[in-house]
């Protein structure tokens, strides 16, 4: 799954932009693969428990230090469990001050991926969460839309890491 972006489908589908799609407590959520480098078996991550409840930890990742938000505790306000479709989904993040790095985004529940057009997605101002962009219809099922590319601003994410101690990571 790690070449989210080169996967092939039907034709006519070339127009269409590719979703990760996981499931939480009966809901769906979709992210897009645009910024997803890979998607990685759960390893053992460094825990801060000062950090705030959505934060899981960090770890090593190829000589960079990537800090994991928990989407299941951020979204649902239970914590992941260990289970064989729990990952962690490495994205790349531009900050706004033009700073480069990976985040982390642990879930279970990571099953498949689909193709639609991002105007699929109906803007949500509902209020249900700040970390929902857009919600859309899919054989029956509600998906809400995950934009990850301000996810980590919104937790601001490199505050929970940057003064933490990262001698033990590997």
């Amino acid at each position: 799954m790690s070449s989210i972006n080169q996967h092939s489908f039907r034709p006519g589908q070339e127009d269409r932009e590719i979703f990760l799609l996981f499931e939480l407590e009966e809901m769906m959520y979709a992210i897009d693969c645009e910024k997803i480098i890979e998607i990685a078996p759960l390893v053992t991550l460094k825990a801060l428990s000062d950090k705030g409840a959505s934060f899981a930890g960090f770890f090593n990742y190829r000589g960079q230090v990537v800090s994991v938000i928990d989407l299941c505790r951020l979204l649902t306000g239970r914590p992941c469990r260990m289970r064989l479709s729990t990952r962690i989904i490495l994205t790349e993040y531009t900050s706004h001050d033009g700073e480069s790095y990976i985040s982390g985004l642990m879930t279970e529940g990571v099953t498949e991926i689909i193709r639609k057009e991002r105007k699929a997605f109906l803007s949500s101002n509902i209020g249900a969460s700040p970390y929902i962009s857009g919600i859309m219809m899919e054989n029956g099922k509600i998906i809400q839309y995950i934009d990850i590319k301000t996810l980590p601003d919104r937790i601001n994410v490199m505050a929970l890491v940057k003064d933490a101690d990262i001698s033990e990571t590997s």
